[in-house]
């Protein structure tokens, strides 16, 4: 099946959009990514989607507004990969849409109640005439599970290694982990979690501070020019979170901006440099990653595979070398995935399972009671032919 699959995340930068070729059952998935952009969004709107995640800034009628605003641009960024690949939206199977999440409920326990994702998958399948698949955390939800990360369950039937156990760690606005087991290991299960923050509170601090000047801390050139301030780091790590047994998910509600502001302030107090906040931090996020596999791992990494924006941050991924050092480190490309559009290619994984009703979850990896079919479909024009294809054989 051909299939689009589109993802805006915790930085709300612009839309992954990845045209995808899937086949096969588990174990034995296959996914191609054919083609795959970013679609930037317009001046503006990345800050509104940002601003509607904080409670004391939203409100009801921007959510609303937001919802559809938004699904017009996940809209033409499927025509936009389409077309740009060479193909005719009439050749498309599905759409699978993560949306954008503004709001996932931890309780102080852990469990979650309730996690909101919108953009609105009616005027995706209107705008383009193709099947869209949407909502896929709500589902996990319902049947106990945390929501999250949805990403393992690709980990699980994509990236394990014939003998060693691998760490899928990514490092994007928080950092995650999936555990997976050699496929030569037939009883061991796959773990899933959040280890904490990956470079959220560095990048917020770091636009707070610069006025906007500088998004993000590029290469680590400031962390590099930083001390790592070790009693404020002996503080950052008796957070409860990271003592909260997996699986346990968490993100912009507790390691966002009011996080960051309150860490920004604690600095300013202790007369803390700029690159020493920035050395500080990056230290945290590689320290809690290597806390969470000393302490969660079931069997020790022979690979740690690293993704999202952090394996192209060389002090963060030095200093995860130097406190896994039983592991080699690798990144996605070195095992042959993009790990710019991997989470495009889940989602599109993830519709192409919820079609065929196959379950997209794994109670080990998210903590539901039962695997279950993720998703809500909306029909669109090729909605009965894709039926007649697939199903009446």
């Amino acid at each position: 099946m051909k299939i689009v699959g589109l993802m805006s995340g915790t930085s709300a930068d612009g839309i992954d959009a990845a045209l995808c070729e899937i086949s096969g059952t588990p174990p034995k998935l296959n996914a191609t990514i054919l083609h795959s952009l970013i679609y930037p969004y317009p001046e503006g709107f990345q800050q509104r989607v940002i601003d509607a995640c904080l409670p004391e800034q939203s409100n009801v009628e921007e959510l609303c507004r937001l919802n559809t605003e938004q699904a017009e641009l996940f809209a033409q960024a499927v025509l936009r990969v389409i077309d740009e690949a060479g193909a005719n939206p009439s050749e498309i199977d599905l759409i699978g849409s993560h949306g954008q999440t503004y709001w996932h409920n931890v309780e102080a326990d852990g469990t979650v109640t309730s996690t909101l994702q919108l953009v609105e998958s009616a005027v995706l399948a209107e705008r383009t005439g193709i099947t869209t698949i949407n909502n896929f955390r709500a589902r996990d939800v319902a049947v106990g599970g945390q929501g999250a990360p949805l990403t393992s369950y690709a980990d699980w039937v994509l990236l394990r290694h014939e003998t060693k156990w691998r760490a899928v760690q990514n490092i994007g606005g928080i950092g995650n982990v999936t555990f997976v087991p050699p496929l030569s290991d037939t009883k061991s299960l796959p773990l899933a979690f959040d280890t904490g923050p990956g470079n959220m509170l560095l990048d917020t601090i770091l636009v707070e501070v610069t006025d906007g000047e500088l998004a993000y801390d590029k290469d680590g050139q400031l962390a590099q020019q930083g001390n790592i301030h070790e009693e404020w780091l002996e503080e950052l790590l008796e957070h409860p979170y990271y003592k909260r047994l997996p699986p346990k998910t968490t993100g912009r509600e507790l390691f966002g901006a009011q996080m960051a502001e309150e860490l920004l302030k604690t600095a300013q107090n202790k007369q803390i440099t700029l690159p020493d906040i920035m050395a500080t931090l990056t230290l945290l996020t590689a320290q809690t990653i290597a806390d969470a596999y000393q302490s969660y791992s079931p069997h020790p990494v022979d690979e740690v595979i690293l993704g999202g924006g952090g394996r192209n941050n060389p002090v963060m991924v030095k200093l995860i070398k130097a406190m896994i050092p039983q592991a080699d480190v690798l990144t996605h490309e070195d095992i042959g995935l993009d790990s710019d559009n991997k989470e495009a290619l889940v989602f599109a994984l993830l519709a192409h399972e919820t079609w065929h009703n196959r379950p997209g979850n794994l109670p080990s990896l998210t903590g539901a009671t039962k695997p279950a079919v993720l998703g809500q479909i909306t029909p669109s024009n090729n909605y009965v032919d894709l039926i007649n294809r697939t199903w009446c054989k």
